[in-house]
């Protein structure tokens, strides 16, 4: 009950109404449907309400009459006028006289009808033509007949034409007769075997007739060819030699074009090439070929000619009965119980055994194959020559003990024949090296399978362990190629290590390393990381243990040497090369200067260093310290002034002066050369000269080395300040006058490159503009509006923000009434359409209608007709 009154309440119109709403409660009661009650979800206090009620077709019939008023009236009238007005040319012109107007109309009407012509009147001053011949002409249909025609009856077709194709399948069979004749043939009309005979006989006639026309033809031609020929004679003329070479120059040259069509047309066509084979595929095809040479290899060594087990096909002569065969093995078996089963024991046994022999005897068979194939065949040869023979049983046997004494013979001039060609062959085959190799497991192996092999043997070998054991074959090869990564890291460094170290054969195995390396990167800077983990700790042991270091052997230098091959130096973090580099500027810097062979394997890292930093230009402070310490020791004892030298050289102390050269002849007789890192373990035994030009050569290749810096950090701002020692210290201090000429001419040579570079220093300079910040991920902090209320603004915004709203209002309105007043104007359309049609078919139904009762009429005005 509550639910119903609710209901009823919400059904009833507020008192509040006013205007149509009063109006449409007199209509609820009459017609309920009519009301439109426009509920809301909520009531709101104070608000008001202005469309809460709707009158949807008290509305429509109210536009609907409105528009039957009004826009009704106007399409009735769209084409009706109530006013007569004279659009003539100059009708209400007065300052025209009448006779210009009247030219003037006439033009206008010609440029109106200019290009406007009928279509269907094809007779206004033009005459259409067909093949240059007038239509009104051909429409005549006065058929020309050619005067090649004898027929007497002109532009007519024959009889037979037209029975053929117009007088069907008869058409053929009849005859031309004469009008005379036509009753005879119609009571004998000729059979089908007399038409057909006629028509063949007048088919056999026709081609006599072309026959003869053809060869009266030939006649003729041939008649006037021989006159021509004769009177050709009468008028032919040789042109002079000269006219001929003027009409030879006077040929055309072929164009470009045309020469490169020709040469076009006679090329070959392009075949497909094979498909670029797979890391693996060329692996495996390696693979095989060393595996072929390694067997041909054995074959050789072993002395078993390949002739020899090419098997020639025996002698048959025509007799042979193929009778003198013979078992090679006897398979049958004695067939034994034991205990009421088959006793398979036995044959196992002897299975194995036989199986045994067979292996025994398998390494005797390949050196006895090729003396007993020679054999077999000699003796094949004589039963075939001794079963083609028919004699008497003595003979026969008497000539068979002949031919094997003579057979033994020839055997064994054989065998020692084989032997002394072989012997050359097996010592060849046994120097040469194997072609297939396994990876050594252990490094005692590794160093064993290269030891007293020259370094192209070694090369080679490195190779094919390579090729006959690549990742791609084998699921365990990349582990043990990995395994041999590490093997000749070491093999290097025993050999670098030696008393005369083979530099040579390091340089040579630098090649198979870099393979290696590119096949597995972190396996090699694994392996070399290890390396400069070791090196970098023993250093610190020893300065913890003694105070001071010296620089490493020879290997660890070469290990230096080799990773600025194997590894990219340019990159600014490097897992390899970066821990490298660390390990040589810690070298330079903690790591004393006591001998010669000190500042020969510092000056080889200074090279080092420089080919590190080749591409990356980056600033090495140790390599600049370094150079000006070497510099410092080949000045006699002095005070260091205007520089100060760092640690490893001190200014004050004992291992001073180690490159002062103070013998003249020395001086004199130096010449400039390359310092050679064998030096290293030769210097303790060279002359006093052969140090005194080693102690010259290592200060020349020291100002090599500040020339190269002073070009390569030129770019520097601070270079100068980072210089200014050297060349304080190579104005100041250094004696150039005792040094020989060429030495004078390096150091005038460095001295110019850091002297000649101009300071370009930028001076500091506010910026004309304010530097643009960072973008930052502080939030917008954002008004939060209301949805539906207007915020407050000025006056101006307001009333501008009412306007815009009332235009949206207002054009939503029109567009709406738009729509409505097309809707009704296509609908009144459609209702005079619809009335047309309905006439129309009114129209037609009389018509009908009349139509019939005449009809009637008539049929019952005929049946009067009839019966009367």
């Amino acid at each position: 009950m509550g639910k119903a009154t609710k209901r009823k309440k919400k059904a009833s119109v507020p008192s509040t109404a006013k205007g149509p709403v009063k109006s449409a409660m007199a209509l609820v009661k009459s017609n309920p449907f009519e009301v439109k009650v426009n509920r809301q979800k909520f009531d709101i206090l104070g608000r008001k309400t202005k469309n809460d009620v709707g009158l949807p077709g008290v509305s429509r019939s109210k536009a609907i009459k409105k528009r039957n008023q009004t826009l009704l009236k106007e399409y009735k009238e769209r084409e009706k006028t109530n006013v007569f007005k004279d659009k003539r040319f100059g009708e209400y012109n007065t300052k025209i006289t009448p006779e210009e107007k009247m030219i003037r109309r006439f033009t206008l009407e010609r440029q109106q009808n200019y290009g406007k012509k009928n279509i269907y009147n094809l007779n206004e001053d033009e005459e259409l033509t067909h093949y240059g011949q007038s239509l009104a002409e051909i429409e005549k249909l006065n058929d020309i007949v050619d005067s090649d025609s004898d027929t007497e009856e002109r532009g007519t077709l024959s009889a037979e034409l037209t029975a053929a194709h117009f007088g069907g399948g008869g058409g053929l069979l009849r005859k031309k007769v004469s009008s005379e004749q036509q009753d005879e043939e119609e009571e004998k009309p000729k059979s089908r075997k007399e038409l057909i005979e006629e028509m063949i006989a007048k088919s056999k006639q026709e081609k006599q007739e072309r026959q003869t026309r053809r060869e009266s033809a030939l006649e003729l031609t041939e008649k006037l060819d021989k006159d021509w020929k004769e009177i050709q004679t009468l008028i032919a003329r040789k042109a002079p030699k000269s006219e001929r070479k003027d009409k030879e120059v006077e040929k055309p040259k072929p164009d470009e074009y045309d020469m490169i069509v020709r040469e076009l047309g006679f090329e070959m066509k392009a075949k497909p090439s094979e498909r670029l084979k797979t890391e693996e595929e060329l692996a495996k095809e390696e693979q095989a070929r060393l595996q072929k040479l390694e067997a041909d290899r054995l074959r050789r060594m072993r002395g078993i000619d390949e002739e020899a087990n090419q098997k020639r096909p025996s002698h048959m002569s025509a007799d042979d009965l193929a009778d003198g065969f013979i078992l090679d093995k006897d398979d049958r078996r004695l067939l034994s119980y034991k205990d009421g089963k088959i006793n398979i024991e036995n044959e196992e046994e002897e299975g194995e055994e036989g199986e045994e022999e067979e292996e025994e005897e398998g390494d005797n068979e390949d050196e006895e194959e090729s003396q007993e194939e020679s054999a077999s065949e000699d003796e094949e040869d004589a039963a075939a020559d001794g079963h083609s023979d028919l004699e008497s049983d003595l003979e026969s046997e008497g000539e068979a003990a002949e031919n094997k004494e003579e057979k033994k013979h020839e055997a064994n001039e054989n065998e020692s024949q084989n032997v002394e060609k072989l012997d050359p062959k097996r010592e060849a085959a046994k120097s040469e090296l194997p072609y297939t190799f396994a990876v050594p497991e252990s490094y005692d192996t590794f160093k064993s399978l290269l030891a007293g092999r020259t370094i192209e043997q070694q090369l080679i070998i490195l190779e094919r362990i390579q090729k006959c054991n690549h990742p791609s074959l084998a699921v365990g090869n990349k582990a043990k190629l990995e395994k041999l990564f590490g093997f000749l890291l070491e093999y290097i460094g025993e050999l670098a290590t030696l008393d005369l170290p083979e530099l040579r054969t390091i340089d040579k195995l630098v090649l198979p390393l870099y393979n290696l390396c590119q096949m597995f990167p972190e396996a090699a800077s694994d392996s070399i990381r290890f390396i400069l983990r070791d090196a970098a700790h023993d250093l610190e042991e020893v300065i913890e243990v003694k105070g001071r270091a010296t620089l490493p052997a020879l290997d660890t230098l070469i290990y230096l040497k080799i990773v600025s091959l194997l590894f990219p130096t340019s990159d600014f973090w490097h897992p390899v090369v970066t821990p490298a580099f660390i390990y040589m500027s810690q070298l330079l810097t903690k790591c004393r200067i006591t001998t010669l062979q000190d500042v020969i394997k510092g000056l080889f890292i200074c090279c080092l260093f420089l080919e590190y930093v080749s591409l990356s230009r980056r600033f090495v402070p140790e390599l600049i310290n370094f150079l000006l310490g070497v510099l410092h020791i080949s000045l006699p004892k002095s005070q260091a002034q205007g520089y100060t030298v760092v640690h490893p050289f001190t200014p004050v102390g004992k291992n001073l002066e180690l490159l002062l050269v103070c013998d003249k002849e020395d001086l004199k007789s130096w010449e400039k050369q390359n310092v050679p890192l064998s030096i290293v373990t030769r210097l303790k035994e060279a002359s006093r000269t052969e140090i005194n030009h080693t102690r010259l050569s290592c200060l020349a290749l020291c100002f090599d080395l500040i020339k190269k810096c002073a070009v390569l950090y030129e770019s520097l701002p601070s270079f100068h300040e980072i210089m200014h020692p050297v060349r304080i210290l190579l104005t100041k201090h250094m004696p150039v006058n005792e040094y020989p000429e060429k030495m004078q001419e390096w150091y005038h040579s460095a001295l110019k490159e850091l002297e000649n570079k101009v300071k370009h220093y930028i001076p500091l300079v506010c910026e004309k503009k304010k530097p643009v910040p960072l973008k930052q991920y502080t939030p917008k902090i954002v008004k939060v509006l209301e949805f539906g209320r207007k915020q407050a603004g000025s006056k101006k915004e307001q009333e501008r923000k009412q306007l815009i709203q009332r235009h949206k209002r207002e054009l939503k309105g029109a567009i709406r009434e738009i729509r409505k007043d097309n809707q009704y104007l296509a609908r009144m359309q459609l209702s005079e359409i619809m009335e047309r049609d309905a006439a129309r078919k009114r129209k037609v139904k009389e018509l009908l209608g009349s139509l019939a009762t005449q009809e009637g009429e008539w049929k019952a005005m005929k049946r009067k007709k009839w019966k009367n």
